[in-house]
């Protein structure tokens, strides 16, 4: 009697065929599943990340944004990278003042409030003598400079409230504007740094000091350029053009 397995004949299940190649069972070595349709070698499974350089899985959706400067505009890298001062406090913001079209502007500002009311201060009080000592003398300087701060003050706070601008500003092309949205400076904002600027002066001595470490400030200051009245009023001076 004949140990060989027959052949299967015609229509019969390959099951016991040792001619047959067996598929190869789950989990040893075969492919965890059938490829369905634009699957292929060094094709990622659906879901996974996208090969180097191709597009992004559909459904991923536009990048995220991470906010922007105090003007609304984009915090891409900036001349202050990405340190201290974050990825870039400047961006979207116009371009800060020069810091000698600041001085010439306070300059206009002074000489145009100054001198008028110095006048007009002489003619009701008597000439004032600046170099002398005497008690009537330093009395009638004390009132003139007085009336002279307070009318500056009046000045500057209407027009930093109503345009964000004094004469000398206008002059130099520059303006006031608040830190975190660029607008002309709210009432409390723009009094607040015209009092910052004007009235420490009335302290004698001391109050001269104040005002000098007061306008030097934005020699220093990183990243805005602030005097110490911007930083109480939270405003920058920026260029209009």
């Amino acid at each position: 009697m004949s140990t060989d397995q027959p052949r299967p004949g015609p229509g019969e299940p390959p099951e016991n065929d040792p001619f047959q190649k067996q598929p190869p069972e789950p989990g040893a070595g075969g492919a965890p599943h059938d490829a369905g349709p634009g699957e292929g070698a060094g094709t990622p499974p659906p879901g996974g990340p996208p090969p180097p350089g191709g597009p992004p899985p559909p459904g991923a959706g536009p990048p995220p944004s991470y906010g922007g400067g105090p003007y609304g505009g984009p915090s891409a890298g900036g001349p202050y990278g990405a340190g201290e001062y974050g990825a870039d406090p400047l961006a979207g913001m116009p371009p800060l003042a020069h810091r000698g079209k600041r001085l010439l502007a306070r300059i206009i500002d002074a000489i145009l409030i100054g001198v008028p009311v110095t006048l007009i201060m002489n003619a009701i009080v008597g000439w004032v003598d600046y170099f002398s000592t005497s008690n009537v003398e330093t009395s009638k300087q004390a009132t003139v400079s007085g009336v002279t701060m307070l009318v500056y003050l009046i000045y500057e706070g209407l027009m930093l409230t109503a345009r964000g601008q004094t004469v000398g500003k206008m002059a130099m092309r520059i303006r006031v504007a608040m830190l975190a949205d660029g607008a002309i400076p709210t009432p409390v904002a723009g009094w607040t740094r015209a009092a910052v600027y004007t009235l420490p002066e009335i302290i004698p001595c001391c109050g001269f000091i104040f005002w000098l470490i007061n306008v030097l400030w934005c020699t220093w200051d990183k990243p805005y350029q602030q005097c110490l009245h911007d930083k109480a009023a939270r405003t920058v001076v920026v260029a209009t053009d």
